[in-house]
């Protein structure tokens, strides 16, 4: 883990439309975004100089924003703009882009639709959140101590800032034990995902993968399903209960930041990236390195 704080770094970062130092992209203590968690962001990483699936990030960054209750005052056509120009101003041919936009600080308290809305974008170069040794080896997951909220007591179709408090926590107990990530279950008791990563499960030749109903329809996972459907391999959307770990042969991960990364120990559960695993993180890197 690098040990330079993101702070105090060299480069440009995009903020509220022109291109800034990057230690003079600054915003206020008493920022409504810092107090309520009134703020939304994107993960999305550069191959060869190219944002992958970058509009339908920028979409979804505007769309999060709504969620919450405002309008971010640039277009998805100027955030692609902008993000384009602050990868072309880093100059990395592989890195990982960090847009978000967020409540000013006009207001201070729970009620703030005076404040500003900023947005701000920055790269940086930022390898896969697990080294390639232990991604091929399977990582080992525990359980996490907190489940994702149902739909009707948060906004859990946003990329919402404060949604992840809860990923923190539960990532920050699992690696305190050894670990890499933990599982985390749904407000039903059913599986969800991993602290930020899409989860699938290989049951005898089908990819099975929860249905994201309470928590975030990743576009890594959007992506593998449908490299799995192109491999003929059948995908089955469904609430999946803890006890089917025992039923499934491989297991992985999908996000942006996580890639494709493969599963060997959830809890008490062993598995064995396998084929179909291998077959995913290569389709999955031949798409995004695409020219």
């Amino acid at each position: 883990m690098s040990l330079l704080p993101f702070d105090d770094r060299d480069g440009s970062i995009w903020f509220d439309g022109a291109l800034v130092p990057w230690r003079d992209a600054k915003i206020h203590v008493l920022t409504h975004a810092l107090h309520y968690a009134s703020s939304v962001f994107e993960g999305e990483r550069v191959y060869n100089g190219r944002v992958f699936k970058l509009t339908e990030h920028s979409e979804r960054l505007a769309n999060s924003a709504r969620l919450l209750g405002f309008e971010i005052p640039w277009s998805v056509a100027e955030i692609d703009d902008a993000t384009r120009r602050t990868v072309e101003a880093a100059g990395f041919a592989d890195a990982y882009v960090r847009p978000v936009a967020w409540r000013g600080s006009e207001m201070m308290g729970v009620s703030a639709q005076a404040s500003r809305i900023h947005l701000a974008i920055a790269v940086w170069q930022w390898p896969s959140y697990f080294s390639p040794e232990a991604r091929m080896a399977g990582i080992r997951l525990t359980w996490a101590p907190w489940r994702r909220p149902a739909p009707d007591s948060a906004p859990t179709a946003s990329k919402a800032s404060g949604l992840y408090m809860i990923c923190t926590l539960s990532k920050h107990e699992a690696e305190a034990q050894g670990y890499q990530d933990a599982i985390m279950l749904d407000h039903r008791g059913h599986l969800a995902e991993a602290t930020g990563a899409n989860l699938f499960l290989v049951i005898d030749g089908a990819l099975h993968t929860p249905t994201a109903d309470c928590f975030l329809d990743g576009i890594t996972r959007r992506t593998v399903i449908d490299l799995a459907k192109a491999r003929g391999i059948p995908v089955v959307e469904r609430h999946i209960p803890p006890e089917d770990l025992a039923k499934a042969q491989e297991v992985f991960l999908t996000g942006t930041a996580a890639e494709v990364t493969p599963v060997g120990e959830i809890g008490e559960h062993r598995f064995t990236p396998g084929q179909v695993c291998e077959t995913l993180v290569a389709d999955y890197d031949a798409l995004v390195r695409k020219g």
